[in-house]
């Protein structure tokens, strides 16, 4: 896929629908669409391509596929013509007036007073920053006056340390992240004297000294190179160019639709979308901010945010009622929320080879919070493979990877998902042991890592993540032969693999976890679920650790290597025993007893524990490259743990 700045801005040559009695040219994608509905509901039964030319497309409003345009078995193709490499774009492109600002040059255009809550600018490709104070990085809450009670109950604002905030910020947006999720504060009054402002919102939970924060949108925090704001109340834009732009040359685009597409299904009248197929085409520009009346679901109406996972931020590929339909080769950037969402009803839909990148929030979205009632409406069965999807959280930064809700049978296999300020994927909305729809996903293959802090440095803002998470009863599930690498957290939480409440009959096998803040593995609680010939490298704080003690067994580890510089080998509540652990292989490298909770090894066996395991070196061929294999000489290879080999993982080259 080019880059949006190697394309024209508007395509000449025409869309081709070909099918049915011949080939037919229309000026847009909309009008290609609606020819092909005329001949569907004129009987066509077959396949019916479109060719897309090349350019950027910028879209009136949003592509809208029906069941009127598809049909039970015939395809309708929408595919890049020969040699092309179209995108359709939601943005506006911003044509600059050049002034000049404190000595140095100032871009300025009227995007006018529907444009007001932009928050999002891309030049050449590349997203700008939404002017911050500070430039980079976080202040932390000095104190929070008056909060108390329950950690679900927020607050309208806090104290920040001396010269942090002046009057100048009034209208822009508090930052704050707390647990694992952040909050978006409008600013409406500061006291510079107390050094407290006051938020016509409250954060999701309740704050504490020392959580993260940063400001954006104000005119006065507009100071760096590459920096932009809006003029809230005229729609005015302000970019600070970087050094070497030209004005005359860039192509820049803001948002302007807030979603790009919509395969849009009725499963409750048993209308469905059908073989839909989207060959090398992409998607950009596109923005979803707070409207005026949004009221939270949890844990309070007036909270400046969500309870998890960015959940409620809409996508901008939406679909409902879509089956065996199926992106390939396709490219969905620069979008102010999550990439794509199979929503209700979607049944056997494929991403393939797809690369999901530069998000507001999250990459994919599957099934839905709840579980159906009515079987059209579940959602089950979706494969994504094959895909690179990195980059996100820009604006909601506890977005994950992928999601998968109350929905069975998933396949996530061979994707790479990196640089998420929260989780890599999770799976699963029940927490405890009540019904839960998810169950029989398969997650192989994959490639996550710089989880909760990025590649360039930026965080860990967030706590309580990991590469993958999970929720609720899920028989069937099996998370094999994936790497999860570099998972960071704030204060606590920063696992590689993480069972959280009531995750049960889940396996994991053959995953290799290195370098996480917290742990390799960690169980909440849950039950029989099984741990088996995986390797955990380098947890800072633990390798292991379980929370809560349950009069059942909680999980089986067996056949695992963990190795570590230092810290401890387990965390949090072992002594009631309900686990099993046998013919592991532990090495601490820095020659310091390895400790079993408060026991040693000696006495972690008299136990019952750890039969057959051993403390020894397992003979990594280079673990200073990620190379877990284990030489021919390995003392785990008697144990009958097999080579965990990660080379493959991530995306497979074409055949």
């Amino acid at each position: 896929m080019l880059p949006l700045l190697a394309l024209p801005l508007c395509a000449q040559a025409p869309f081709v629908l070909a099918g049915g009695a011949g080939k037919t040219e229309h000026a847009s994608l909309p009008a290609a669409i609606a020819a092909a509905g005329a001949l569907r509901q004129a009987g066509e039964a077959g396949d019916l391509t479109i060719r897309v030319p090349d350019g950027v497309h910028v879209l009136a409003e949003p592509i809208v596929i029906g069941p009127e345009c598809t049909a039970p078995k015939g395809q309708l193709v929408i595919e890049a013509a020969a040699g092309a490499h179209p995108v359709f774009s939601g943005g506006t492109r911003v044509r600059w007036q050049v002034a000049e600002a404190n000595g140095r040059p100032l871009w300025t255009a009227d995007l006018g007073p529907a444009a007001r809550d932009v928050r999002e600018l891309w030049v050449d490709g590349r997203r700008r920053t939404l002017a911050r104070h500070p430039d980079r990085g976080t202040f932390a809450v000095d104190a929070v006056p008056g909060a108390g009670g329950e950690w679900t109950a927020g607050n309208f604002g806090f104290r920040f340390r001396p010269g942090e905030l002046t009057q100048d910020a009034v209208g822009a947006d508090v930052v704050v992240m707390c647990r694992w999720v952040e909050s978006h504060l409008p600013v409406t009054a500061v006291d510079t004297e107390q050094h407290t402002f006051t938020s016509s919102k409250r954060s999701v939970f309740r704050l504490d000294p020392g959580d993260p924060w940063y400001a954006e949108g104000a005119r006065a925090f507009l100071d760096q190179p590459g920096e932009f704001c809006v003029d809230r109340a005229t729609g005015r834009l302000a970019y600070l160019p970087l050094p070497g732009e030209d004005p005359a040359k860039v192509a820049a685009y803001v948002p302007r639709l807030a979603q790009l597409l919509r395969l849009d299904g009725a499963p409750e009248s048993g209308r469905f979308v059908d073989n839909v197929r989207f060959r090398g085409i992409a998607f950009a520009h596109a923005e979803w901010w707070f409207p005026a009346d949004f009221r939270s679901n949890w844990p309070s109406p007036d909270a400046g945010g969500f309870a998890q996972a960015a959940i409620l931020v809409p996508a901008a590929i939406e679909a409902t009622g879509a089956r065996s339909c199926s992106f390939a080769d396709c490219e969905i950037a620069h979008v102010g929320g999550y990439a794509l969402e199979l929503g209700r009803g979607c049944v056997g839909n494929v991403l393939d080879r797809c690369r999901v990148r530069d998000l507001g929030a999250g990459g994919i979205k599957i099934g839905q919070t709840a579980i159906p009632k009515d079987a059209h409406d579940a959602t089950a069965g979706n494969i994504v493979r094959d895909c690179t999807i990195g980059d996100g959280g820009h604006l909601f930064h506890s977005a994950v990877g992928v999601w998968i809700g109350q929905s069975p049978g998933n396949q996530l296999v061979h994707n790479e998902i990196h640089d998420f300020l929260y989780t890599g994927i999770s799976i699963g909305w029940t927490w405890g042991y009540g019904p839960s729809a998810a169950r029989d996903e398969l997650v192989e293959g994959n490639h996550v890592h710089h989880v909760g802090a990025r590649s360039n440095g930026e965080g860990p803002w967030l706590a309580d993540m990991a590469g993958i998470y999970t929720l609720g009863t899920q028989p069937g599930t099996v998370i094999r032969g994936n790497f999860f690498h570099d998972v960071a957290a704030f204060r606590y939480g920063g696992w590689g693999i993480y069972f959280d409440e009531g995750t049960s009959e889940v396996r994991a096998e053959r995953n290799v976890v290195a370098r996480t803040t917290h742990g390799g593995f960690h169980q909440h609680y849950g039950k029989d679920n099984v741990f088996a010939n995986n390797v955990l490298v380098a947890g800072r704080d633990a390798q292991v650790q379980r929370t809560r003690q349950e009069p059942h067994t909680s999980f089986t580890f067996r056949r695992n290597v963990v190795v570590w510089p230092t810290g401890n080998l387990f965390a949090g509540n072992l002594a009631d025993l309900h686990f099993a652990f046998a013919e592991n292989v532990y090495w601490r490298t820095d020659g310091q007893e390895i400790r079993f909770a408060k026991w040693s090894f000696a006495e972690w066996q008299q136990q019952g524990l750890d039969t057959g395991s051993r403390i020894a070196d397992p003979g990594f061929v280079d673990a200073s490259k990620d190379d877990y294999r284990l030489r021919e000489d390995s003392p785990a290879r008697a144990l009958g743990i097999e080579p965990v080999d990660v080379r493959g993982v991530g995306p497979r080259p074409r055949r």
